[in-house]
Protein backbone atom coordinates (compact mmCIF):
# COMPACT_ATOMS: atom_id res chain seq x y z
CA UNK A 1 0.00 0.00 0.00
CA UNK A 2 1.70 3.16 -1.14
CA UNK A 3 -0.89 5.61 0.14
CA UNK A 4 -0.17 6.82 3.63
CA UNK A 5 -3.72 8.16 3.87
CA UNK A 6 -5.00 4.59 4.02
CA UNK A 7 -4.33 2.64 7.19
CA UNK A 8 -3.94 -1.12 7.38
CA UNK A 9 -6.15 -2.72 10.01
CA UNK A 10 -5.79 -6.19 11.54
CA UNK A 11 -7.84 -8.36 13.85
CA UNK A 12 -5.63 -7.14 16.70
CA UNK A 13 -5.91 -3.38 16.14
CA UNK A 14 -9.43 -3.11 14.65
CA UNK A 15 -11.02 -1.92 17.88
CA UNK A 16 -8.39 0.77 18.48
CA UNK A 17 -8.02 2.03 14.90
CA UNK A 18 -11.67 1.79 13.83
CA UNK A 19 -14.08 1.66 16.76
CA UNK A 20 -12.20 4.12 18.98
CA UNK A 21 -11.30 6.56 16.18
CA UNK A 22 -12.80 10.04 16.60
CA UNK A 23 -13.20 10.61 12.84
CA UNK A 24 -15.60 8.48 10.78
CA UNK A 25 -13.89 5.40 9.32
CA UNK A 26 -14.52 3.60 6.04
CA UNK A 27 -13.22 0.03 6.22
CA UNK A 28 -12.54 -1.95 3.04
CA UNK A 29 -12.68 -5.72 3.57
CA UNK A 30 -10.63 -7.17 0.72
CA UNK A 31 -8.31 -9.97 -0.44
CA UNK A 32 -5.39 -9.96 -2.92
CA UNK A 33 -7.06 -12.49 -5.25
CA UNK A 34 -10.30 -10.47 -5.52
CA UNK A 35 -10.61 -8.70 -8.89
CA UNK A 36 -13.39 -6.28 -7.82
CA UNK A 37 -11.14 -5.38 -4.85
CA UNK A 38 -8.37 -4.48 -7.29
CA UNK A 39 -10.79 -2.26 -9.21
CA UNK A 40 -11.88 -0.50 -6.02
CA UNK A 41 -8.38 0.07 -4.63
CA UNK A 42 -7.34 3.09 -6.79
CA UNK A 43 -10.75 4.68 -6.20
CA UNK A 44 -10.20 4.38 -2.45
CA UNK A 45 -6.79 6.00 -2.83
CA UNK A 46 -8.38 8.98 -4.60
CA UNK A 47 -11.11 9.21 -1.96
CA UNK A 48 -8.49 9.07 0.80
CA UNK A 49 -6.85 12.16 -0.71
CA UNK A 50 -10.10 14.04 -1.21
CA UNK A 51 -11.56 13.25 2.21
CA UNK A 52 -8.28 13.37 4.17
CA UNK A 53 -9.60 15.91 6.70
CA UNK A 54 -12.99 14.24 7.04
CA UNK A 55 -12.60 10.47 7.30
CA UNK A 56 -10.12 7.68 7.81
CA UNK A 57 -9.87 5.00 5.13
CA UNK A 58 -8.85 1.58 6.41
CA UNK A 59 -8.23 -1.73 4.67
CA UNK A 60 -8.37 -5.20 6.22
CA UNK A 61 -7.18 -8.29 4.35
CA UNK A 62 -9.77 -10.98 5.16
CA UNK A 63 -7.34 -13.81 4.36
CA UNK A 64 -4.78 -12.59 6.89
CA UNK A 65 -7.38 -11.41 9.44
CA UNK A 66 -10.22 -13.96 9.58
CA UNK A 67 -11.89 -12.83 12.82
CA UNK A 68 -13.42 -9.41 12.13
CA UNK A 69 -15.38 -10.13 8.92
CA UNK A 70 -17.67 -12.76 10.51
CA UNK A 71 -18.48 -10.34 13.35
CA UNK A 72 -20.08 -8.07 10.74
CA UNK A 73 -21.65 -10.91 8.69
CA UNK A 74 -19.41 -10.23 5.70
CA UNK A 75 -19.88 -12.95 3.09
CA UNK A 76 -18.58 -11.25 -0.06
CA UNK A 77 -15.75 -8.89 -0.87
CA UNK A 78 -15.10 -6.13 -1.37
CA UNK A 79 -17.36 -4.96 1.42
CA UNK A 80 -17.17 -1.42 2.71
CA UNK A 81 -18.35 -0.61 6.23
CA UNK A 82 -18.82 2.97 7.41
CA UNK A 83 -18.29 3.59 11.12
CA UNK A 84 -18.95 6.77 13.05
CA UNK A 85 -18.09 6.97 16.76
CA UNK A 86 -17.72 3.19 16.80
CA UNK A 87 -21.17 2.56 15.35
CA UNK A 88 -21.74 0.84 12.01
CA UNK A 89 -23.86 3.22 9.93
CA UNK A 90 -23.61 1.80 6.43
CA UNK A 91 -22.56 -1.15 4.29
CA UNK A 92 -21.81 -1.48 0.58
CA UNK A 93 -20.90 -4.77 -1.10
CA UNK A 94 -19.07 -4.96 -4.42
CA UNK A 95 -16.96 -2.57 -6.43
CA UNK A 96 -18.36 0.94 -6.65
CA UNK A 97 -17.66 3.79 -9.02
CA UNK A 98 -16.06 6.87 -7.51
CA UNK A 99 -19.37 8.72 -7.75
CA UNK A 100 -21.26 5.90 -6.01
CA UNK A 101 -18.66 5.82 -3.24
CA UNK A 102 -18.76 9.59 -2.77
CA UNK A 103 -22.57 9.50 -2.58
CA UNK A 104 -22.39 6.70 0.00
CA UNK A 105 -19.87 8.64 2.09
CA UNK A 106 -21.66 11.97 1.83
CA UNK A 107 -24.96 10.39 2.85
CA UNK A 108 -23.43 8.91 6.01
CA UNK A 109 -21.24 11.88 6.87
CA UNK A 110 -24.37 14.03 7.08
CA UNK A 111 -26.15 11.75 9.54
Amino acid sequence: MNNNNIIIVTDKNFETLVLEEKKPVLVDFWAPWCNPCKILSPILEEIAQEYIKTIVIAKINVDENPNIAPQYSIRGIPTLLFFKEGNLLGTKVGALSKLELKNFLDTHLNK
